[in-house]
């Protein structure tokens, strides 16, 4: 269900759209419109919940060459060890993870996960993902398995490399969760209740990067 909102004329909702297609903060609008922070964190909320919605409806099925990954936000920031990545079915302690598609020069998507365990990951890309498209991942075991589904399937070993001469790497989808990492990173904390909405944010900014606000305007009742 969608947040109430405080009223406003249109004038000032539309200036409002205008400053969050922007990426302004809360902070940063109601200073400019001079509106109180409250009354624009509710608008805000409230575009987030129809960005959510409206990605819901609208996502993508992706063919060709695609990219998956998965990630992990919040909790302390550490690197990525070999010991991290060995419990990544059953996730990372205090941290939220995400499993991410990519289609290459293409959209993203992102869905919450509970683990990274095969069980948990190969419905979706059966859901999200053609057969016969072709496939990128590293070397995460829940990935065997996808040349039997049909797809053409290429991982990269990324304890020795990174991308190979044949086109073989994931750096799309690690670009989107670094893009999405460093905009989250601003909000110095995200709750979980609050996560989704913020994730699918990331995810429709990246998709509709330069068309944020037109895109907009299609479908948020300001």
């Amino acid at each position: 269900m969608l947040q109430r909102r405080p009223r406003l004329s249109v004038r000032a909702r539309r200036k409002l759209l205008a400053c969050f297609a922007n990426d302004l903060s809360a902070t940063q609008t109601a200073a400019l419109l001079c509106i109180n922070r409250n009354t624009v964190n509710a608008w805000y909320r409230n575009f987030r919940e129809q960005v959510l919605a409206y990605t819901e409806r609208e996502h993508p099925k992706f063919s060709g060459e695609v990219e998956l990954d998965e990630s992990y936000f919040g909790g302390p920031r550490r690197k990525r060890h070999a010991a991290d990545r060995r419990k990544r079915g059953r996730g990372a302690e205090n941290k939220v993870p995400v499993f991410g598609v990519l289609k290459r020069d293409g959209k993203v998507y992102t869905q919450i996960i509970k683990n990274a365990s095969k069980q948990e990951l190969l419905p979706i890309v059966r859901q999200i993902v053609r057969r016969r498209s072709q496939i990128y991942t590293d070397k995460w075991s829940a990935y065997d398995g996808l040349v039997f589904d049909g797809y053409k399937h290429t991982r990269i070993n990324h304890s020795k490399q990174y991308s190979d001469r044949k086109g073989g790497h994931v750096n799309g989808i690690e670009n989107f969760w670094s893009f999405a990492k460093r905009r989250l990173a601003k909000f110095n904390g995200v709750s979980r209740k609050t996560f989704l909405l913020h994730l699918k944010e990331c995810e429709f900014r990246y998709n509709h990067k330069g068309q944020v606000l037109e895109t907009l305007r299609t479908f948020i009742r300001a």
